[in-house]
């Protein structure tokens, strides 16, 4: 005789608490919105020390690269001219006129920028009018790696081609003769090249092609505004 099959009913669901889900999100809401505001507020906060320090870095940049600079004239360019800032002037494209205690020009600060290994890099190299050619170079901002990629800043080979980098123009001062190139280490034979960094050829690289492009389009401008350039106007100090 078979036994009767025992029938039992399907446990019941569990119910959700949906009141639970929508107080965890409010919360998180919440907190996120407070982030933001913290963030918001602390960046306001230390904006004006953070500008400070960037103009008293590019300052102290500008001295560096122009050897013999006491004096600076801030100029922008107006049409294909070259113009004094006023006090409290900003303008998208700066230059940097150095003058010595004789009140002679030696030299103009020139900022540019371009992508390195890691992120953008931004450099200022002097420009030296009487030689014709490059002077100084400083790093103002670099992320790149330390070790290797830094040593743009710190290896003294590499900084060695910046006090006499050559930048001829053709007679109309139209263009660049010789472009600068990036040659393998210790294998620099022409005056306008520049030694690679062993280890470091990206980041290196990365600054003869700031140079390539920005002496293309600044060396022409600026010696065709030398008689400009050198009366000055402003007093930056």
């Amino acid at each position: 005789m078979t036994e009767p099959v025992s029938r039992t009913s399907p446990p019941a669901p569990i119910a959700q608490d949906n009141t639970t889900g929508l107080s965890m999100i409010m919360t998180m809401g919440v907190l996120g919105l407070l982030c933001a505001i913290l963030i918001v507020l602390a960046y306001r906060s230390t904006y004006a020390a953070i500008a400070a320090n960037k103009a008293r870095y590019l300052e102290q940049a500008i001295f560096e690269v122009l050897p013999d600079t006491t004096k600076k004239v801030t100029f922008t360019v107006d049409g294909d001219k070259l113009r004094p800032l006023a006090a409290g002037e900003q303008a998208p494209v700066e230059y940097y006129a150095g003058y010595d205690n004789q009140q002679r020009l030696t030299g103009i600060a020139v900022p540019t920028a371009g992508q390195g290994f890691q992120d953008v890099l931004k450099i200022l190299y002097g420009y030296a009018p009487a030689c014709h050619c490059i002077v100084g170079m400083k790093v103002l901002e670099s992320r790149e790696t330390p070790g290797l990629g830094d040593k743009i800043e710190t290896d003294p080979t590499f900084r060695a081609n910046f006090e006499a980098l050559q930048i001829e123009l053709t007679a109309d001062n139209n263009t660049v003769v010789n472009p600068i190139v990036l040659v393998k280490p210790r294998q620099k034979t022409n005056p306008w090249e520049i030694d690679a960094i062993s280890g470091a050829t990206i980041s290196s690289r990365a600054i003869a092609d700031m140079l390539t492009k920005s002496t293309a389009v600044a060396i022409p401008l600026l010696e065709k505004n030398l008689t400009i350039l050198e009366q000055g106007t402003n007093d930056d100090g």
